[in-house]
């Protein structure tokens, strides 16, 4: 099964992390283009150079936004802002933060993870990717030949064997402390230790590992791979092209936090909104919750958390109510959506609402996809931008839970896009790993 390695990690000097929003970022697919400017301009040295150049408009095929940032990484190792440590080990990460007035720490090893094609189901995606974020990523691992971020994956810790193994290291020295700032702070940690590196190895060998974000990055490793191989026919396995970055986090760890990703539309047709209500009402039982309901938003978060129906929470018909949708049929829904998917990918209520809200009774097209739709992961949030009239409707959807993304992995479907949220993303120039 999954094959963990220790590697040499590349990583900023202890100085250039003292004032640590400066330089690290967020990876590639929350950078808007404000943000990506924002990031430039923090610091000559911010890691967004690596991770997610700028295009320009006189890019060529030799000089482009993957040439540049495979030039600046070679530029930062030669000057010492980067360094590279001088025995391969692993290491542990933990990521405090705050959300909704609670403080957390995620725990994550990362480690080289040897790829595995997908159908070997040693490593198992649960959602599905677009192939413009694939060609983008595997273009940049080409140039840098470098991991820039880690892939989050979920393991299985059977008798907590690997956490009591972790927390034998926590006294040791930092290598990187990277102090709090609003609410959230990194410390990175050096196993060194030749036998716990080969314990954790040996507890992890057995089991598969669940992609929990980072599948783009993953087909990109994957592609990579293959194309490395056809121009290395000796190979033996052990290039450090076989592996990927991946931070490995339980299944039950306290500070895996799922989002829900809200969905947002606009561009619907008058005619198209006005007969929504209608239709909902065959598949539906609609509940009106006045916004002036009190403690509405507790009511909201209840419902969402409730498991033994599907129910989804519309605001858009009305401009003071949410509308709460309880599904009155799942037979006669599943006959509505794509029939190669199975029961359970039926019931989730992301499901629900792409297929049948969204396209069934919106009409919301793929091609379309990209202009009508967006994400928020706040149900306030996503309840103001309508209230702004920046969006027709939003649908709040409930968060999926750590064992239904293990259920819908182990027996080979994928949930719809954006069905998660892992809060908060794990950030770009922590660790980079060098694939040369």
């Amino acid at each position: 099964m999954a094959e963990i390695r220790p590697f040499r990690g590349v990583h900023y000097r202890q100085s250039f992390t003292k004032d640590w929003p400066a330089v690290i970022c967020p990876p590639h697919d929350i950078i808007p283009p404000q943000l990506q400017q924002e990031l430039y301009l923090r610091s000559e040295h911010n890691f967004v150079r690596l991770e997610l150049g700028r295009e320009l408009p006189q890019d060529t095929v030799t000089d482009n936004k993957y040439t540049r940032s495979a030039a600046t990484l070679e530029q930062w190792l030669q000057q010492g802002i980067l360094e590279v440590d001088e025995a391969a080990v692993i290491y542990l990460h933990d990521q405090y933060f705050t959300h909704k007035e609670r403080e957390y720490r995620r725990r994550g090893i990362i480690a080289r993870v040897m790829l595995e094609e997908w159908d070997k189901m040693v490593v198992r995606p649960h959602e599905g990717t677009i192939a413009e974020s694939k060609s983008d990523r595997l273009s940049l691992l080409g140039a840098l030949q470098a991991n820039t971020s880690p892939i989050l994956a979920l393991f299985e810790d059977r008798g907590r064997q690997i956490s009591s193994l972790l927390a034998t290291q926590e006294r040791s020295e930092p290598l990187l402390n990277l102090g709090s700032v609003a609410g959230e702070s990194h410390i990175v940690l050096a196993i060194t230790e030749p036998e716990v590196v080969n314990q954790i190895s040996s507890r992890l060998v057995g089991q598969p590992l669940y992609i929990a974000d980072g599948h783009h990055r993953y087909e990109s490793a994957l592609a990579y791979q293959r194309e490395r191989r056809v121009f290395s026919p000796s190979a033996s396995g052990d290039e450090a092209f076989n592996f990927v970055m991946m931070t490995l986090v339980d299944f039950t760890d306290p500070g895996l936090i799922i989002l829900p990703p809200h969905r947002l539309v606009r561009g619907i047709p008058k005619l198209t909104l006005s007969e929504l209500t209608s239709k909902l009402k065959v598949l539906f039982e609609i509940e009106e919750l006045p916004l002036s309901t009190p403690r509405v938003w507790k009511r909201v978060d209840n419902l969402l958390a409730e498991t033994n129906e599907v129910s989804l929470i519309l605001f858009g018909p009305a401009a003071e109510s949410l509308f709460v949708l309880r599904l009155r049929d799942l037979a006669a829904v599943s006959q509505m959506m794509p029939h190669f998917h199975s029961e359970l990918y039926q019931r989730l209520d992301v499901s629900i609402a792409d297929h049948i809200i969204l396209e069934k009774l919106l009409g919301l097209s793929s091609d379309k996809e990209k202009t009508t739709l967006a994400y928020s992961y706040d149900r306030l949030d996503a309840v103001n931008r309508v209230s702004a009239q920046e969006y027709q409707l939003a649908l709040l959807l409930s968060p999926i839970k750590a064992t239904t993304i293990k259920a819908i992995a182990d027996i080979g479907d994928k949930m719809p896009r954006k069905s998660t949220y892992f809060y908060p993303k794990l950030p770009a120039g922590l660790i980079l790993n060098r694939l040369v």
